[in-house]
């Protein structure tokens, strides 16, 4: 393809991006797709020669939108959103045009230096102190895996990462069960292991009890297991359970152990200050995690992890070969270092953009709103006959589940959950509470509007008295 053909099918493309936008309140939320009908509308070998971009696009019309799922629909109340705004569209556009690998200060300049600034502004945004610095992940998972391998290699003395962490003392991560599967997958691949992740009991809040947490640590070192971290939740994905950070910042900072907030999707709440007594204590924290792709609308992936001592998680991962030596300079920043990947995104720019649009006013209006609207639904469908709340709202998620007399609560409110998602104007998703089948509603797609409450909370009471 030339630049000039680009130039046309780029105007093409923003054309149809406006329409689908503007049409998404129209289409089912969630792809009414069977298993395989995708892949049978695809053909089984490569073109030997290139193809029109007339008829590529065609194809795209026809295969892929019906085969989506519309994570930026208004009435999406499932899982925790993805967001995206007009502003970050335009900058991973320009990003994308740019086309940079952004490993090193050298390689771009403008990048590294707008990542450090940006990280900067969601500290001073989120109200957390001066003496933290952060770098921008993909996602909260590979944030996570970073602090856990800190975490490993500072209670090992840095050994495992030259010698490998068989035949050390063996590490012991602990958390409760409301955290997210992430740290699960984090421990097996840092090599701690499924059995060396400690789940401590919670309290009729659902957070991390203090008194288990100091029992197990101290019954672990009594019998040759060396603790090394503690992951605490601010709003778990289940029911958005937050544990007691301070509580817990004491038993760490008694025992000299390393401490991860994972605040994926409820962090980007804490850019209300009414709403930071959910993470009191956080101050103290080695490292914290929030995705502003979940929340504020900066388009996936964008995930800061802010670190109290960046030096060590840059000893745990920090590698220079001769190959990625800036010459001449020896202090500047390279991110690659704070990460996994070597390979880096110019992530920073979609901030950039957000933030100046709409201002911090702006998008905490936006937040307060959600939190109001799911108070709305959480109040509207208790009033429902049959409905029980099963948790209370927690920034903008709730869950509840449906016992119609005579019929078991976790049968009727999967059909329930079921004929809600094939109907198609609202989407839910499930999880299980106190052992229970539930189902959660969140509100935080960045377009909601009170309206699209309302229709859910009657799409709600319509199947459910249809069924």
């Amino acid at each position: 393809m030339l630049m000039s053909e680009y130039h046309d099918w780029a105007k093409r493309l923003v054309d149809w991006t406006v329409k689908y936008y503007e049409g998404l309140r129209e289409r089912p939320v969630r792809s009414p797709a069977q298993p395989g009908d995708t892949l049978h509308q695809l053909p089984l070998a490569p073109p030997e020669t290139g193809e029109d971009m007339a008829e590529i696009f065609k194809d795209f019309e026809r295969i892929v939108p019906e085969g989506m799922t519309h994570w930026q629909h208004p009435r999406f109340f499932a899982y925790f959103p993805a967001n995206t705004t007009p502003p970050s569209l335009l900058a991973e556009q320009l990003v994308s045009a740019i086309a940079a690998q952004c490993m090193l200060w050298q390689t771009s300049p403008a990048a590294t230096e707008m990542e450090t600034r940006m990280v900067e502004w969601m500290r001073q945004a989120l109200g957390l102190p001066e003496n933290l610095r952060g770098v921008i992940h993909d996602s909260a998972s590979s944030a996570t895996l970073a602090a856990v391998l800190t975490m490993r290699e500072r209670a090992l003395d840095w050994a495992g990462i030259k010698s490998g962490a068989a035949g050390q003392g063996q590490p012991r991560i602990y958390a409760s069960a409301q955290t997210h599967s992430s740290i699960d997958k984090a421990v097996w691949i840092a090599g701690i292991g499924q059995d060396n992740l400690i789940k401590i009991e919670t309290d009729g809040n659902w957070s991390m009890k203090p008194d288990a947490l100091a029992a197990q640590i101290k019954s672990d070192r009594a019998t040759g297991y060396l603790p090394a971290g503690i992951v605490a939740c601010t709003g778990g994905t289940s029911i958005g359970a937050c544990d007691r950070i301070d509580a817990i910042m004491d038993i760490a900072e008694t025992e000299g152990l390393y401490v991860h907030v994972d605040a994926a999707w409820a962090g980007s709440a804490m850019i209300c200050e009414e709403q930071r007594v959910h993470w009191r204590g956080v101050e103290r924290a080695d490292s914290i995690v929030f995705n502003p792709h979940k929340w504020l609308g900066a388009q996936f992936d964008c995930s800061i992890q802010f670190l109290r001592h960046p030096e060590e998680q840059v000893r745990t991962l920090g590698l220079r070969p001769d190959y990625l030596e800036t010459l001449g300079q020896d202090e500047i920043v390279n991110y690659s270092e704070w990460t996994v990947p070597l390979g880096r995104r110019f992530r920073a720019l979609k901030l950039w953009f957000l933030i100046r649009s709409y201002g911090l006013e702006g998008l905490r209006e936006r937040i307060r709103n959600h939190i109001a609207w799911a108070k709305l639904a959480e109040q509207r469908i208790a009033a429902l006959p049959g409905f029980t709340i099963t948790s209370n709202s927690r920034f903008s998620l709730f869950s509840f589940r449906w016992e119609p007399e005579g019929r078991d609560g976790d049968e009727a409110s999967m059909a329930l959950l079921e004929a809600i998602n094939d109907d198609g104007r609202i989407y839910l998703t499930q999880t299980k509470h106190r052992g229970d089948f539930v189902i959660r509603f969140q509100v935080g797609q960045f377009e909601t509007r009170r309206e699209d409450v309302e229709t859910a909370i009657a799409v709600i009471e319509e199947i459910s008295t249809r069924i």
